[in-house]
């Protein structure tokens, strides 16, 4: 059940800078399966940030598909620094961020909203209702930070840059989540 939320196990499904560039070289070259390519391996990633964000999922959605629109008009000036990911996911931040000054208000995230984010491809049912319910006990921040960590495979301290926090409040944030979704969980 916690192979969601296993680090380890989130890094493999998380690809490679190396990988990334190269994707990303083929986008800037107009290559729409590089494209294709690129939305398939990291969507997850770039949706749960802007659903940390936004807390809507159609929003995150929507920030989702515009981010990828900037990601191949904007390839060309894509400079390999090793750092693919943090490249794409700043764009989604700051396209969910203006989202949210356009919004001008921030509405809880309706519980069946967090269904929308994907699991573990070989998660059984029973574990993903568990884990749901587990996560309705952590808030907006701690989920944030779960989900990051879990769900795009983000290190703590890319988390930290991103979400504009102390790596100590990232870290601190994420032991706290791990406890009481032990708890939850050892609790059934």
């Amino acid at each position: 059940m916690l192979l969601f939320i296993d680090a380890e196990a989130a890094s493999r499904n998380v690809p490679r800078p190396r990988e990334l560039e190269v994707l990303l070289a083929g986008v800037a070259a107009g290559d729409r399966d590089s494209l294709a390519d690129l939305y398939s391996r990291t969507r997850t990633a770039v949706y749960a940030l802007a659903l940390s964000i936004l807390q809507q999922a159609d929003d995150a959605q929507d920030v989702t598909q515009d981010a990828f629109v900037h990601i191949w008009e904007g390839a060309q000036g894509y400079r390999p620094r090793g750092k693919p990911m943090a490249w794409m996911l700043t764009i989604a931040r700051n396209l969910a961020l203006a989202r949210l000054r356009e919004r001008q208000r921030l509405a809880p995230l309706p519980e069946e909203a967090w269904d929308a984010i994907p699991a573990a491809p070989d998660m059984p049912y029973e574990d993903r209702q568990l884990l749901q319910e587990a996560m309705k006990k952590l808030d907006r921040q701690e989920r944030q930070v779960v989900l990051l960590h879990a769900a795009a495979g983000l290190k703590h301290r890319e988390i930290a840059a991103l979400l504009k926090l102390p790596l100590s409040t990232v870290l601190s944030k994420y032991r706290r989540a791990l406890r009481k979704l032990r708890l939850s969980l050892e609790g059934r």
